[in-house]
């Protein structure tokens, strides 16, 4: 089966790096027209020029609902209506949680799960006021983590929300379920991205590497596969469903 975007209208929050910029350019790749968000305008302005006529870039703070609201208005005019959500936008604030500051909790929560929720939200609201009860074309990826899977030190209020995630993914999927409107949750394994720094250059990183199973992070484009597909036609019967793909770090 040969899985295909084309035609299809993306929104992709937290599109300024990491996740968001590579999702953004494998959307496009394969057919989709996406409208990437982000607080950097800077770096989302220069990845639409990357782009061309298939993106458009839109500032978007998912902490702020009136600037999620003008980013999917400013997608309708320029494409149509947004009919893939892919809900990416996130932060990483470390610390045991004996120490970690209040604000530093409440920032975690705002971006990683009120922002995603405000997100998708509103990407479902206007796929039901257009109609996708009938052609059953709306998709939206909520992006986890395995560490909602997994104990450790360092990350309680992230993996604990990056749990929620996943729940919450499938609390919407069964909502709008008879709306047309699928809802899925891929949870990310160990990957290099811009939010793990240099942790994986360090003495640490490397060991934490080390006692992987295959001992190698995943590569960003391990990803690609189960995206694509969770975003197609071909995912028609698929919605409230945790996809893992961490190269086994779990196990």
């Amino acid at each position: 089966m040969e899985l295909r975007l084309d035609g299809r209208i993306a929104l992709i929050t937290g599109a300024s790096s990491g996740f968001g910029a590579h999702f953004a350019r494998l959307l496009v790749r394969e057919g989709a027209r996406v409208v990437i968000g982000a607080r950097r305008t800077d770096r989302i302005a220069a990845l639409a020029d990357e782009l061309g006529d298939a993106a458009l870039a839109v500032a978007m703070d998912v902490n702020d609902e009136a600037s999620i609201i003008a980013a999917y208005d400013a997608a309708e005019a320029r494409f149509g209506t947004v009919d893939t959500v892919i809900a990416n936008a996130g932060i990483a604030v470390g610390g045991r949680s004996t120490e970690l500051p209040a604000s530093d909790v409440a920032t975690v929560v705002a971006t990683n799960f009120t922002g995603l929720y405000l997100t998708a939200r509103e990407g479902a609201k206007r796929m039901i006021s257009a109609g996708f009860r009938d052609s059953e074309r709306g998709r939206i990826v909520l992006i986890g983590s395995i560490t909602a899977e997994l104990t450790g030190q360092g990350e309680s209020a992230y993996a604990a929300i990056k749990a929620g995630v996943a729940h919450l993914g499938r609390q919407f999927a069964r909502e709008w379920v008879r709306q047309g409107v699928n809802v899925n949750t891929i949870q990310p394994g160990y990957i290099q991205t811009e939010i793990a720094g240099d942790w994986f250059q360090t003495e640490g990183g490397a060991r934490q590497v080390a006692a992987f199973h295959r001992h190698r992070l995943c590569p960003i484009d391990a990803l690609d596969a189960p995206l694509v597909f969770l975003c197609s036609d071909a995912s028609r019967y698929i919605t409230g469903s945790t996809i893992t793909v961490d190269d086994g770090q779990v196990l």
